[in-house]
């Protein structure tokens, strides 16, 4: 089993992040992984993504031009990204700021309104992590248990208050997606 995802969006919107979850959590379920970050020079506005690929077998290279799903947290990376998914891919996208619908008929494309989401569970900055419980949702690469761990160890102590708002927007994201 080999998947390759891409995360995308603007910086400051965490994809980075969670990028690193779903690597440490498939690491944490003993799969080989990469993970590659990818941004412009601003640290926040700017543009950042990241590819990872979870495998069974040692990974080649950490390159991904066709993905197995693609999340795209702002129009500018739906645009660019949406026909890297592979043919029966899925793509999710941010509908709380991206008002375009999705224009391939050949993939499972989810509407995550993931600022909403976060909002709702009284995480605000935790849009990202809802649209990845979306992903979770539609194309897991781990178990449940195995990405909240993976969240744990990435907050680390310093960042330990937000473990318990993540994990409701994650799974208020695995919810909306269900739906």
């Amino acid at each position: 089993m080999t998947k390759r995802y891409l995360f995308a969006g603007f910086g400051g919107q965490g994809m980075l992040l969670i990028g690193k979850f779903v690597a440490m959590a498939c690491m944490l379920e003993g799969k080989h992984v990469s993970w590659l970050p990818s941004y412009g020079p601003e640290m926040r506005g700017g543009t950042a993504n990241c590819s990872v690929i979870v495998s069974d077998d040692p990974i080649g290279t950490p390159m991904v031009d066709k993905a197995d799903a693609v999340v795209a947290m702002n129009l500018p990376s739906l645009l660019k990204f949406e026909n890297s998914v592979k043919p029966g891919g899925v793509l999710v996208v941010n509908s709380s700021i991206i008002d375009r619908k999705v224009e391939r008929d050949d993939i499972k494309v989810v509407y995550c309104d993931a600022n909403k989401i976060a909002e709702e569970v009284g995480n605000p900055k935790g849009a990202n992590v809802a649209i990845l419980g979306a992903l979770m949702a539609k194309d897991p690469a781990c178990s449940t248990e195995s990405m909240i761990e993976a969240i744990r160890i990435e907050l680390g102590e310093r960042k330990a208050r937000f473990l318990e708002g993540n994990k409701k927007a994650l799974f208020a994201g695995m919810e909306a997606a269900n739906k």
